[in-house]
């Protein structure tokens, strides 16, 4: 199985839950992200500064606020610079100036829920589609924010809406299987992230969240050698304890919003 290989500053995928110690018991894009795989648009493409990404997009975007593309642009770029309140507040702006603009709606709840506005994202992005033509992408994007709001069964009605329209897509599973990881049902959690894992176009936090969900399940070599595949030595061993580092914690691991992608 062909995994994309990223910096070893890019690890585990998983989403904010402020209740999670309770829970478990208790940009350059990211950097060894805990948050889930589906809360925004990251480009495949090479990367660029994003620092010049801001400047570039900003310039643009400060010529003409009220134009939709730069508006776009520019929340995207704040988005993978770690700037999320501005890219809300820049998202919100250019969506008032372009009422039912569904591609700004769209964006704006993605940076609510990157901001942890987890019911202002869910609510937005509801108006972003509708039932009679959804976006499984945003059904993603939804459920991970019933799942960071502590409603994990209405969070999977999302991710099984959304993989009706998208089956077996990595990204969905990956976000559901952390679903179950957080209510502590980590052989259900396991079994749907072996199933995105399994899956051709599956990405590196798909690797890296399912060596956690073998991890906290105490089988501690197992999920080291999944943290390892595909990886240069160096990053391997980052890799590695990073998972012992999670799975170290006092209550288990604390899930912060990179916002998740699909």
């Amino acid at each position: 199985m062909r995994l994309q290989s990223r910096p070893a500053r890019f690890l585990f995928s998983a989403m904010l839950m402020t209740s999670v110690a309770a829970t478990l018991g208790g940009c350059k894009t990211t950097a060894m992200s805990e948050a889930t795989g589906s809360i925004g648009n990251r480009s495949s493409q090479t990367e660029v500064d994003p620092r010049r990404a801001v400047e570039v997009s900003g310039e643009r975007y400060r010529a003409n606020p009220k134009n939709a593309d730069a508006a776009l642009q520019y929340g995207q770029a704040l988005r993978s610079a770690g700037q999320r309140a501005q890219a809300v507040a820049v998202l919100e702006q250019a969506s008032i100036a372009n009422p039912g603009n569904k591609t700004l709606l769209a964006a704006y709840g993605r940076a609510l829920a990157d901001n942890g506005s987890f019911q202002r994202g869910f609510d937005v992005l509801s108006s972003a589609h509708s039932p009679d033509n959804p976006d499984w992408r945003l059904l993603s994007v939804q459920g991970t924010c019933m799942d960071n709001l502590g409603r994990h069964d209405e969070a999977r009605r999302y991710y099984d809406a959304a993989l009706k329209i998208a089956p077996e897509d990595p990204s969905v599973l990956s976000n559901l299987g952390l679903s179950y990881v957080l209510s502590k049902q980590l052989p259900q959690a396991e079994q749907v992230l072996r199933r995105a894992y399994a899956n051709p176009s599956a990405d590196a936090r798909v690797r890296n969240n399912l060596a956690l969900a073998v991890g906290l399940q105490g089988r501690f070599a197992e999920a080291e050698s999944i943290a390892r595949t595909g990886l240069p030595p160096e990053e391997a061993a980052a890799n590695v304890a990073y998972l012992k580092q999670m799975l170290d914690r006092k209550g288990g691991p604390r899930f912060d919003p990179d916002a998740a992608r699909s």
